[in-house]
């Protein structure tokens, strides 16, 4: 047999073997995110979720480290979306239209990533999950200020400045995260649990920005 012949018939069972890997972290996703959110997170232990899945413990922490881990798996999924979709923004894009446009392609495109893992309601619950839960909330703040950091570096890069030496991109970073703070808490506040509903008042709020900061709002509805 050749190589490539080799390779052909090692491949099949190569994407097999991916496959079954992805199926048993989705699997401890989605029951340790129902169990999270039935009886709490601090409640819930690693025994529970593996049981509800009928693997062991040493299968658990082959995929995820802790507890934590899994609640932020699919805010991780998110995120980097995000961060592609602003990698692809055109470079003629300001750095506003940059931001706005990136959160609204990866609003647009979140739902159908999010529902190969786990059903999309499950996703929306787990965000209220995380802001009523006060030890989740402070690694939620936590990983925003790193998530910051990392995209007022590259709206630095993208504008050609040092975001060392150059207040601007940190500032206008800042703005955009803390109108995606707000807008976030909003929907979590409300009834409406939808891609489509978290989309609409992200772009609201992001349209917003810009008379914010730069008009006056007396008289201005």
């Amino acid at each position: 047999m050749t190589i490539d012949e080799r390779s052909a018939a090692a491949a099949p069972v190569t994407g097999l073997r991916e496959r079954k890997k992805r199926r048993t972290r989705n699997a401890l996703l989605r029951a340790a995110l129902l169990l999270f959110l039935s009886q709490g997170y601090e409640r819930t232990t690693v025994d529970e979720i593996t049981d509800a899945v009928n693997v062991s413990q040493r299968t658990f922490f082959r995929y995820f480290a802790n507890k934590e881990e899994v609640v932020f798996a699919l805010q991780e999924l998110v995120e980097s979306r995000f961060v592609a979709e602003l990698h692809a923004r055109p470079a003629a894009e300001g750095p506003f239209e940059a931001l706005r446009g990136a959160a609204l392609a990866a609003w647009d495109g979140v739902e159908l990533a999010l529902s190969e893992v786990v059903p999309v309601d499950l996703y929306m619950r787990s965000y209220r999950l995380i802001e009523s839960t006060p030890a989740l909330l402070a690694v939620h703040l936590r990983r925003s200020t790193e998530l910051e950091e990392r995209i007022s570096r590259l709206i630095g890069a993208r504008e050609g400045l040092d975001v060392d030496a150059d207040p601007r991109p940190r500032v206008a970073v800042a703005a955009f995260c803390g109108v995606m703070r707000v807008t976030g808490r909003l929907w979590g506040r409300g009834e409406d649990t939808s891609v489509e509903s978290i989309r609409g008042l992200t772009e609201t709020y992001l349209d917003r920005i810009g008379p914010a900061l730069t008009s006056s709002w007396r008289g201005s509805a």
